[in-house]
């Protein structure tokens, strides 16, 4: 039995192992999220709704904080302008909160990062009424459940911010590759 074995081209081989090359020379690298580690006490109840982890381990990569966001524009005046406060400081407590989460999605995609290489989200919130700290969590929560992930959650009532018109500002931590 002669079997006919294909035959392949020299050019072919050269660009089979110049790939083969290629691959093995490229750096690895983790996928979002993957140099994160999510602790829990082991005794945790799942059936709890819990919108923060209680700790998250780093296991590689290197820590991005990010500048404390607001519902101004991420590249805003300063001092700030009047017209710009007006414009973007409105009185909804919701809508400065997704405004400035939208501002943070921006900056953890300009630093190669996503929702899921957040480590931590400071929360300060002023001028709080009853029910706030809860409004303000499932807004900043929502932009983490696609991903399903649970970054650890600092949320406190301040006395003021940068602005009277201000309810909000968010901080984040992150770890990047």
């Amino acid at each position: 039995m002669n079997a006919k074995k294909p035959v392949r081209t020299s050019a072919t081989l050269a660009t089979l192992a110049f790939g083969a090359l290629t691959f093995a020379a490229a750096p690895a690298r983790a996928q979002s999220g993957n140099h994160l580690e999510i602790i829990h006490h082991p005794n945790y109840d799942k059936s709890v709704f819990m919108p923060f982890s209680p700790a998250i381990k780093i296991k590689s990569g290197k820590i991005l904080w990010l500048a404390g966001g607001t519902a101004l524009p991420v590249y805003h005046d300063h001092p700030h302008k009047r017209e710009q406060i007006l414009k973007y400081l409105t009185n909804d407590l919701e809508g400065q909160v997704r405004q400035t989460m939208d501002g943070i999605m921006e900056t953890l995609k300009a630093a190669g990062a996503s929702p899921k290489d957040v480590v931590h989200v400071f929360i300060f919130r002023a001028r709080p009424r009853m029910g706030d700290i809860g409004k303000a969590s499932a807004v900043v929560n929502s932009y983490f459940a696609p991903h399903n992930h649970k970054p650890t959650t600092t949320n406190l009532a301040v006395l003021e911010l940068g602005e009277p018109e201000q309810l909000v500002e968010i901080q984040v931590v992150a770890v990047v590759d």
